[in-house]
């Protein structure tokens, strides 16, 4: 040991402290285990420690952070525990689906979950090449070398895909009347108009601010950009607005850089950008979609690495690192961010042969199977460190949305197979039926929202949804229950209708109460915006097509006049502050949803029924179609 070496005139270090030869050895054989032991102790430490980031290279580190969180041999790593959670998480943007003022006007900031070690690792699903057929492999003979097989890489097959659908893409264009067909022209061009603006003042930002002709960024994507051009590619298409398509389509191709290192919304990344990749992939066979959607998903999974297994809100997109939003209740995840991965990720393994995504999303419903339900429903917050609900706040709109339309949706998407989901659906809208839905003094029916037994009367812009959802579940049904969902379905969309025709700009604020002698309307200052949002518009599409009824198409296009007379401005279209006010206050920004829903939406109403077929489709919560698995469409011979 160089500092024991003896320096002329002195002793050595262990014969100044007077020790014999013997102890002399232990005392040095001692200190080098001690030393050996501290230095070793650095490579044992999660990947996440600041201390062996000091030795160790970054990318070393984070290359095996991800490989272990990629892989389905384990449904936990060690690399992303509890304990690497900072206790005070970066602020990001607030979920699409809570209101944008509400968590920072109702809720503290409280503490993330209890640091906690991770849980053990689970053991891997077999995969595809490992099982066939449900029978296992022969063995080779004793003593013998084992086979070595050979397998071709996994690939999809697009073209059998393709066959498998029962009607063209974007329909026949057969049959139909010219104020129709004038009709859906005009949306056409509203949605010209919105990507015409974007690209020369915003392209390469998530949204566009029109007022100001610049774009804007925001913190709720983890430092990935093109939010619009993702959300608006697959209503290009089927508009066939064919040179704004390849636009956009060569911005992914060339710009959509997914290298980056933010805290981003692991529900919103999912929806907008995975959803969007996926969607224009089955739409157009261009494989650059498929691809950058498989790379993104597989930046999502370490978010899953939890004691229960349940993501957490917000993950660094860089490190891996995840944590629960700053205002989510002690720690908690949320109902529709959780639940709303299903249909993407389910894909997202039929894409890539790998089944670690259909995993995650799986164990997710095998967590909400065990735990209680109280009367039957599904509070919003759950603990994805416990697996126990954590407030018993129940919402049909904001925080629960789209957890009760993936049940349905995933049913539906499997051609029907998928009675774990169905059954899921159906027992959730029995106690919704029950404990929530109410009928005001003047004939309106509404969904209120649960607060541990006691109703809250009110019903927000996002619960609108549910008309549609409802319809489509009921156009499954048959006898009774079926005639009685259409009616619940209809009496809900015609209330969400009310609340745009009493305000003076003849759209919809964020929220809506029935009390103190209001119906239908906002009582709060707070929640009297409109932000482009296409809840409503998505049940009115929804009922047209399973009803036929000329009122759907009538009030829909009382909404087209209504975007053109208060929300379109020079430079594109922006929400406005104030529905009970003219002239509009407009908020400056136009949304990446209202290309990707609001404007899709209104032009499928004017189409005919085979156009994005509900034969063929499921769309995603942010309005992308997702084909229904008609048919196995790996490639022949794949396992």
């Amino acid at each position: 040991m160089v500092l024991l070496r003896k320096l002329p005139g002195m002793p050595g270090w262990p014969a100044a402290l007077g020790l014999r030869l013997p102890q002399k050895f232990l005392f040095l054989l001692f200190l080098s285990g001690l030393l050996t032991l501290c230095f070793g102790a650095l490579f044992l430490l999660p990947d996440s420690s600041r201390f062996k980031r000091l030795f160790l290279p970054r990318r070393a580190t984070a290359s095996a952070s991800s490989s272990s969180s990629a892989s389905s041999s384990s449904a936990s790593s060690s690399s992303t525990r509890d304990t690497d959670l900072p206790r005070s998480p970066p602020a990001a943007a607030e979920p699409r689906h809570a209101s944008p003022a509400a968590p920072r006007r109702l809720r503290e900031k409280l503490r993330t979950a209890a640091r906690m070690a991770g849980p053990p690792a689970r053991t891997a699903p077999a995969s595809r090449q490992q099982v066939q057929g449900g029978e296992s492999r022969a063995q080779p003979a004793s003593g013998a070398p084992p086979a070595r097989e050979t397998r071709a890489p996994f690939r999809f097959d697009y073209e059998r895909f393709r066959r498998s659908l029962r009607h063209p893409v974007r329909g026949g264009r057969s049959g139909e009347d010219p104020e129709t067909r004038a009709r859906r022209m005009k949306i056409k061009e509203m949605m010209k108009f919105a990507w015409d603006n974007y690209k020369q003042y915003a392209l390469g930002k998530n949204e566009l601010r029109p007022l100001t002709k610049n774009g804007h960024i925001g913190n709720m994507f983890g430092g990935l950009r093109g939010a619009t051009v993702i959300d608006a590619l697959d209503t290009l298409y089927i508009m066939e607005l064919e040179e704004e398509f390849q636009e956009a389509k060569q911005w992914v191709e060339k710009s959509f850089d997914l290298n980056v290192n933010g805290e981003a919304s692991l529900f919103e990344v999912n929806i907008r950008y995975i959803g969007g990749l996926l969607a224009t992939y089955y739409l157009t066979g261009e494989e650059v979609f498929k691809n950058k959607a498989l790379e993104l998903g597989e930046k999502l999974l370490p978010a899953f690495n939890t004691p229960t297994g349940i993501p957490r809100g917000v993950i660094n997109l860089g490190s891996g690192m995840s944590w629960s939003w700053g205002w989510a209740s002690a720690g908690s995840s949320i109902l529709a961010e959780f639940g709303t991965l299903h249909l993407e990720f389910l894909h997202l393994s039929e894409l890539s042969g790998n089944p670690v995504f259909a995993e995650k999303v799986r164990n997710i419903r095998r967590v909400l199977s065990r735990v209680e339900k109280p009367q039957g429903l599904y509070p919003n917050f759950l603990s994805p460190v416990t697996g126990s609900w954590v407030q018993h706040h129940v919402s049909i709109g904001g925080l629960g949305d789209s957890f009760y339309e993936y049940l349905l949706k995933s049913w539906l998407m499997s051609d029907k197979k998928d009675s774990e989901a169905k059954k899921m659906y159906d027992d959730a809208l029995e106690a919704i039926e029950k404990h929530l839905v109410k009928k005001s003094a003047g004939g309106l029916t509404y969904i209120a929202e649960w607060r541990g037994g006691i109703l809250d009367h009110k019903m927000g812009h996002l619960a609108c949804f549910s008309g549609g959802m409802i319809a489509l579940g009921a156009e499954h049904s048959t006898g009774e229950r079926r005639q009685r969902h259409m009616e619940l379905a209809a009496e809900i969309t015609s209330t969400c209708h009310e609340s745009y025709t009493r305000s003076e700009t003849k759209l919809g604020p964020e929220a809506f109460r029935f009390d103190a002698g209001s119906e239908a309307m906002a009582t709060r200052l707070s929640e009297r915006y409109y932000i482009l949002r296409p809840e409503v518009v998505e049940s009115y599409m929804y009922l047209w097509r399973l009803t036929h009824h000329p009122k759907y198409r009538h009030w829909g296009w009382e909404v087209v006049q209504a975007l053109e007379k208060h929300c379109r401005v020079e430079a594109g279209f922006s929400g406005i502050r104030d529905v009970y006010s003219t002239p509009a206050l407009h908020d400056n920004m136009q949304q990446s949803f209202f290309l990707a829903e609001t404007l899709k939406y209104l032009y499928l109403l004017f189409c005919e029924d085979d156009v994005l077929s509900l034969e063929d489709w499921v769309f995603n919560t942010e309005a992308h179609p997702l084909p229904i698995n008609h048919t196995d469409s790996k490639a022949a011979g794949q396992p």
